[in-house]
């Protein structure tokens, strides 16, 4: 599972392992996914500076990518939640560990569970929200006034990666209960270039 170390879910029981090794997959695909994102983003960004540009001076160039704007969006909030479940995985989220880094063990294990289980629900919620407005603006058939765009696609992808975050807060409240490792350092970005 893990390149160049031991699994971090090797501990946990066999019934559970393919599950929260299946989790860590799904998330390694969540950030690949923020990656095209942002490498679409960048993509769309560039073409309208250069469109811009060559519009100054080949008159028939047309000053602008009319859908550059709304598109960019729909691509920046992909990439927000797309990497999220990746990037809780290899621990990369700001925390404030003030508290957690001054008690025991035992204590810290409690507290990490406590709060994996609270991520699931906030996520849920939040992903469950996210998925009846996404349901809302199918059914009604909804699109952007700009470019023609049916607004619930952009919007899969978003709930999409908000469901890929609680999944990996479920793996998450599973390992902290267990003892397992909270963090998978081979997802990290520095592991790559070391």
């Amino acid at each position: 599972m893990q390149h160049g170390g031991p699994n971090p879910n090797a501990g946990a029981p066999a019934a559970l392992r393919p599950l929260l090794d299946g989790i860590d997959r799904l998330s390694r695909l969540d950030g690949w996914l923020g990656v095209g994102c942002l490498a679409s983003l960048t993509a769309l960004m560039l073409a309208e500076v250069i469109v811009r540009a060559l519009s100054n001076v080949i008159e028939w160039v047309p000053a602008d990518i009319p859908v550059a704007w709304e598109y960019s969006s729909y691509l920046m909030a992909a990439c927000f939640t797309f990497g999220a479940a990746m990037t809780l995985r290899a621990g990369g989220h700001i925390r404030v560990t003030l508290v957690v880094s001054r008690v025991s063990p035992q204590v810290r294990r409690w507290l990490e569970t406590v709060l994996a289980a609270m991520g699931v629900f906030f996520c849920g919620f939040l992903g469950w929200s996210m998925a009846y407005f996404t349901w809302r603006s199918f059914d009604a058939g909804q699109t952007s006034i700009s470019s023609g765009t049916l607004v619930w696609i952009p919007q899969f992808f978003v709930t999409f990666g908000i469901v890929l975050l609680m999944i990996q807060f479920v793996a998450r409240f599973f390992q902290a209960a267990l003892g397992l490792p909270l963090e998978d350092v081979s997802m990290r970005a520095g592991h790559v270039a070391e």
